[in-house]
């Protein structure tokens, strides 16, 4: 996979703003051909016909929707934040409460499905909270206190047979089947 690839991956998934360092580590790359990369990607999105574009602020940049696409994203975000809660959503939201703090490729690993739309949906429903520290590429997600509040409990360990399922085999022999795959 071309450099261009990888950096267009890690912006895409990644759900904060990203360093030129973060991006040379992740992808081994010399700093020129990174910043070489992220000009030729901001010339290929940062178009009036793109409906995503590349956000670039001392030194770090961000995969994000065309500002110009504002007031469409904003109705599709009301509509699907006054939606109720899919079975992708809830089952997420189950593993990440009694498992969390989980990252999304482990999250994906135990349901066995791409989940990047669900966190989002989440997160922007304030259900989720991004878990991360300063080098993190990938963010890991935990109830948020918003979350808690509304399940009426003051911790996750106050959920329902949690020590039984948070302990739960299945879930670490999905997590460990994914070390091995990697």
């Amino acid at each position: 996979m071309n450099l261009q690839s990888q950096i267009e991956a890690i912006l895409f998934v990644a759900s904060k703003p990203l360093t030129l360092k973060q991006l040379v580590t992740s992808t081994g790359a010399p700093l020129d051909d990174v910043k070489a990369t992220i000009s030729i990607l901001i010339d290929t999105y940062n178009i009036p016909e793109s409906g995503i574009f590349i956000l670039e602020t001392e030194e770090t940049f961000q995969m994000t929707s065309n500002p110009e696409a504002a007031s469409v994203v904003e109705k599709f975000v009301q509509k699907e934040m006054s939606s109720e809660l899919t079975r992708a959503q809830l089952e997420t939201l189950t593993v990440i409460a009694y498992r969390g703090p989980l990252t999304r490729p482990e999250i994906e690993q135990i349901r066995g499905v791409n989940c990047a739309l669900i966190l989002r949906n989440l997160m922007m429903r304030g259900l989720l909270e991004e878990n991360t520290g300063v080098d993190d590429l990938v963010p890991s997600y935990v109830l948020s206190i918003d979350a808690l509040r509304v399940l009426g409990i003051q911790n996750v360990t106050d959920l329902p047979e949690y020590e039984t399922l948070h302990a739960h085999e299945y879930l670490d022999r999905a997590l460990d089947a994914g070390i091995h795959d990697v």
